[in-house]
């Protein structure tokens, strides 16, 4: 145990914060508010305020719901041992594993209840990312196959957390699928890869020992550095792929210009690369334990970029015309 112990608990609601892990919520969030604006820029949709919030909160639950799974299964298995920066409300000794899974239980039982009423309104087209989305959720660190133990995490976060997050909350406002959010949704799907791998990257050697296998651990420290920084410069470049083969070949509707906006996240993107480089120097090795709760940032302001971007071309049209 750590030297984090229940001496130094804090208060109630403190400890339940930090447990659910607040930094990576950005991974799920994001992708809603990123759907929810295309399908009315790129869409034509009408804002439905309450699908929206359902969207939203759905996903939030569902998530720190799937945390504190992750948190105690990682727990049991002797993975998570060590307390990080960021993380760790069972390995600290803040709350014990009952605890988490009923509160677990009590989040996702919420989720899975705003996804009903979402499913009575919606009908049958956001049934099956619902349930795409909970069966990764769930058999990502539990079930007989647990993904994030044999090297499919990387998958079933890009999945769940941004394609999946940005086609249901695009189904939620327009009532239908639709294969733009998936694409347009890549990039930022990409950096929710990146905050996995970071977390996996620092933990390649405890993963290890308990013959858990991830994509770090299967690439081994050095290599993954190299998909570290494919993670991180990626997304922009499939930004201006997007951008240009969608009026090369005139595949409707466009991604705007303005998407270009979102480049202003490549310093960060830098800034993040040379921390990893960093990583072998003794007193950076603190930053380099905190790196997804970093990665999260990026993905934090490359999603708020994107989001702004399909804003600000409806507003460049309105001033023009």
């Amino acid at each position: 145990m750590s030297k984090d112990t229940k001496s130094d608990k804090p208060a109630f609601f403190p400890k339940w914060i930090i447990s659910v892990r607040p930094f990576s919520l950005t991974a799920s969030t994001m992708p809603v508010l990123f759907g929810t604006v295309i399908s009315v820029t790129a869409g034509g949709a009408s804002f439905r305020p309450l699908m929206f919030a359902c969207a939203f909160f759905g996903m939030l639950f569902l998530h720190c719901g799937a945390n504190l799974l992750n948190d105690v299964s990682d727990f049991r298995h002797g993975i998570d041992r060590r307390v990080n920066p960021v993380s760790g409300g069972v390995v600290r000794g803040w709350i014990s594993e009952a605890e988490a899974l009923r509160a677990a239980a009590i989040l996702i039982g919420a989720g899975t209840i705003i996804g009903i009423y979402v499913l009575y309104v919606i009908g049958l087209p956001i049934l099956w990312i619902g349930l795409a989305g909970i069966a990764f959720g769930l058999l990502y660190s539990w079930g007989p196959f647990k993904l994030k133990f044999h090297a499919l995490g990387d998958l079933s976060v890009f999945l769940n957390f941004g394609i999946l997050g940005s086609m249901g909350a695009w189904t939620v406002q327009t009532g239908g699928l639709s294969w733009i959010p998936a694409l347009w949704a890549v990039p930022m799907s990409l950096f929710v890869i990146a905050i996995l791998h970071a977390n996996n990257w620092r933990d390649i050697s405890s993963d290890n020992a308990v013959g858990v296998q991830t994509v770090a651990s299967l690439l081994g420290d050095r290599f993954s550095e190299r998909y570290y920084e494919f993670l991180l410069f990626s997304p922009f470049v499939i930004i201006i792929l997007i951008i240009a083969s969608s009026r090369l070949f005139d595949i409707g509707p466009a991604m705007p210009w303005t998407f270009l906006l979102s480049l202003a996240a490549v310093p960060l993107a830098v800034k993040l690369v040379k921390t990893a480089r960093a990583r072998k120097i003794p007193e950076n090795i603190e930053s380099f334990l905190g790196l997804d709760g970093a990665t999260a940032q990026i993905n934090l302001m490359f999603g708020l970029l994107c989001v702004i971007a399909p804003v600000l071309e409806v507003l460049i049209k309105c001033v023009a015309s």
